[in-house]
């Protein structure tokens, strides 16, 4: 199995993972046009992707650089490759699920810095006058 070949769902299928929404766009006249622009959409899903296998990648790193490192703790007797290759798999696999879940934050990061920022929202303050609704095209406010 390639090591940078990504697992589909449909292969490993281990239960539901919970990914986080993305941020609104910060533009307000991008973000009502978000939906009809494929090519934001696809930035979006292509950036989202890179991040997720890069901690895929990150993750999976880690697990080896621990393994490899218990490894030479062990003394001459024990040491042996026999299920190497299936640990250094399972590791993929364990790395692939935790990327896909987003436990260490690292995509989210990255996503911080490729996507635009969201729009601040200002808190509504009791006494305040709510604000108006954006008018219709055909000029009511209904």
């Amino acid at each position: 199995m390639d090591r940078f070949a990504p697992i589909l769902p449909r292969q490993l299928d281990i239960g539901p993972t919970a990914q986080p929404a993305l941020a609104p766009l910060a533009n307000p006249a991008s973000a009502a046009a978000e939906p009809s622009d494929p090519a934001a959409a696809q930035y979006r899903a292509k950036a989202t992707e890179a991040a997720v296998k890069f901690e895929s990648f990150f993750i999976g790193d880690m697990l080896h650089r621990m393994r490899t490192s218990t490894e030479a703790l062990k003394d001459d007797d024990r040491k042996d490759s026999i299920n190497r290759d299936m640990l250094d798999m399972a590791d993929n696999l364990v790395a692939d699920q935790m990327a896909g879940q987003r436990a260490f934050g690292v995509a989210d990061a990255i996503l911080r810095q490729l996507l635009p920022p969201a729009a601040p929202v200002a808190p509504h303050l009791p006494g305040s006058p709510m604000p108006l609704a954006p008018a219709t095209k055909s000029g009511t406010n209904i």
